[in-house]
């Protein structure tokens, strides 16, 4: 998916440029309204994250001109956090808006939202013969019981809803500890480590791949094992 960034902040637009394309997102940006308008209006973007104050053109006045021949979908991202700005960000025709600070997941799940309309979303994952019953908190492989804990079947969750995607570290400790976590310790190689025991140790057939220096990866490889 290919998303538009317009932001002035540089600090701002470095966090989501890293983030989505951690998740495998195509990432343009713009700093001011005039370029982001041109952007949007010219290229095909699956979403565009819109802040509210930006020099020359601001961000409800790019939406409002973006509106008259484009739909793509929209979120508002700004500091401003009155009941009248959100409405005339909405009324100006945003999908979403989302006020600083935010979380990093909180604007990917919205993300996703705004451009996966009319899907559901399933209660339960499957990989292989591992099998994940979201509202049971139960996993199972080749139809046997797995002891996980809280956080290890928190952390399996993350890696079945992103089947088959490489999963950074920055990701994990933000969806299965805490957005501010210190990821210079080896904490997510520790989990991962003994989740790798629970889910394959018994089983000739490896699903939790290690990408070096990238990530993570769930995914059912015959022929493969994990690293």
């Amino acid at each position: 998916m290919k998303i538009l960034i317009v932001e002035d902040e540089p600090k701002t637009v470095a966090y989501l440029r890293k983030g989505l394309t951690e998740q495998g997102y195509a990432v343009d940006f713009a700093s001011n309204g005039e370029d982001g308008l041109h952007l949007a209006q010219t290229l095909d973007y699956d979403a565009v994250v819109l802040d509210g104050m930006l020099p020359g053109l601001d961000g409800v006045e790019v939406l409002g001109q973006l509106r008259q021949t484009r739909q793509t979908p929209v979120i508002m991202l700004t500091a401003r956090d009155s009941v009248e700005d959100r409405l005339k960000g909405l009324g100006a025709g945003a999908d979403d808006y989302l006020v600083k600070p935010f979380s990093f997941l909180e604007l990917l799940a919205r993300l996703q939202a705004i451009t996966r309309r009319g899907r559901s979303e399933s209660t339960t994952i499957t990989v292989g013969d591992l099998h994940l019953d979201l509202m049971a908190r139960r996993a199972t492989r080749a139809g046997k019981r797995l002891n996980l804990t809280a956080k290890e079947f928190a952390l399996l969750v993350v890696l079945g809803r992103r089947q088959s995607q490489i999963v950074s570290k920055t990701i994990i400790t933000e969806l299965v500890w805490d957005i501010n976590f210190d990821t210079n310790t080896n904490v997510v190689e520790v989990a991962i480590k003994r989740l790798r025991a629970k889910i394959d140790g018994m089983f000739e057939t490896k699903l939790l791949h290690t990408v070096r220096g990238m990530g993570y990866v769930l995914e059912h490889r015959p022929e493969g094992s994990s690293t």
